[in-house]
């Protein structure tokens, strides 16, 4: 029987860590399946969905803890169950001038849509027009049945002028 874990990644960044993660995957025999792997803040994070026989989760924890010892800390988890297919899937961008609770406004008006975040990457910039900060994300959603498009630009307009933001969105993802 194959199961799905996923390893957490988190260390100081440096040449060859992806390289270790993926020795340390094939050498339990597993499959890397996916991932989400960045610089951010001067350190290496992300996180890796593998697959593999169940019999091998030792092998696994054993060629982690190697590279573990080599200084970017890898924890195991058990992956959950895939989204329903029945969600809507939706894609937003947000761009406009930083400021502190622009994340917690957008995140609100969503789960209080019941809305699920598959993704969501963000940045700031430098403005060319205000030479201010500008705050940029990209999320990629799937509404719950019955919940509409309309409901969540509506939902959104209604703050966007309070966090000062324009937002586009798209079906699909």
């Amino acid at each position: 029987m194959t199961i799905r874990i996923i390893l957490t990644v988190l260390g100081s960044d440096r040449p060859g860590l992806t390289q270790a993660l993926a020795d340390a995957v094939l050498a339990a025999g597993g499959n890397w399946l996916e991932s989400q792997l960045a610089r951010m803040g001067g350190k290496y994070v992300g996180s890796v969905l593998v697959e593999l026989a169940d019999d091998k989760l030792d092998m696994l924890e054993q060629a982690v803890r190697k590279v573990d010892a080599s200084g970017l800390h890898v924890a195991i988890v058990p992956a959950g169950d895939d989204p329903s297919e029945l969600d809507k899937a939706l894609s937003i961008e947000l761009v406009g001038q930083d400021r502190p609770g622009i994340v917690r406004e957008v995140t609100s008006v969503l789960a209080g849509l019941g809305v699920n975040i598959e993704e969501f990457s963000s940045d700031t910039e430098n403005s060319a027009w205000s030479g201010g900060q500008l705050f940029r994300a990209k999320l990629q959603l799937s509404l719950p049945p019955g919940a509409t498009t309309d409901q969540l630009r509506d939902a959104l307009e209604a703050i966007s002028g309070e966090i000062m933001v324009d937002f586009t969105i798209s079906a699909g993802v």
